[in-house]
């Protein structure tokens, strides 16, 4: 499903495992009263205890500037055979209206079902990637 799940983050203390799931969509992981939730940790009961294990859903703000579902997002339309040009600079115009300072992207393989596998790479504003403070998602 398409819950649009940016990073997943586990930590542990000593017995008990907090699980952190960044999400665009906390609704469709969550479900209708929190019965998404109980399956999830129904299926992760076998691994952990399920009295030690505590999930976290946080909702991602700007979604588009995230890195993870903007490839996610180009990958969707790819799979819906739009044109792989019009994908990646409608998402790279998405991102840089939401505030990002630069954003990349590259596409490669048999675009468009060529026989023949390319690669198409865009990009807008600046990306720093030589600056080691430099945040960078």
């Amino acid at each position: 499903f398409s819950a649009g799940i940016s990073k997943i983050e586990i930590e542990r203390a000593s017995k008990r495992v907090k699980l952190n799931i960044y999400t665009a969509k906390p609704g469709v992981i969550i479900g209708k009263g929190g019965s998404g939730i109980e399956a999830l940790k129904g299926k992760l009961a076998n691994l952990v205890d399920r009295k030690n294990l505590l999930i976290n859903i946080v909702e991602v703000k700007n979604a588009e500037a995230n890195a993870q579902l903007m490839a996610e997002n180009i990958a969707a339309q790819l799979e819906k055979r739009v044109s792989v040009r019009r994908a990646m600079k409608q998402s790279i115009q998405r991102a840089m209206r939401l505030g990002a300072k630069g954003v990349k992207t590259a596409c490669s393989g048999r675009l468009g079902g060529a026989e023949i596998a390319r690669t198409e790479q865009y990009h807008e504003g600046t990306i720093p990637l030589q600056t080691l403070r430099a945040d960078i998602d």
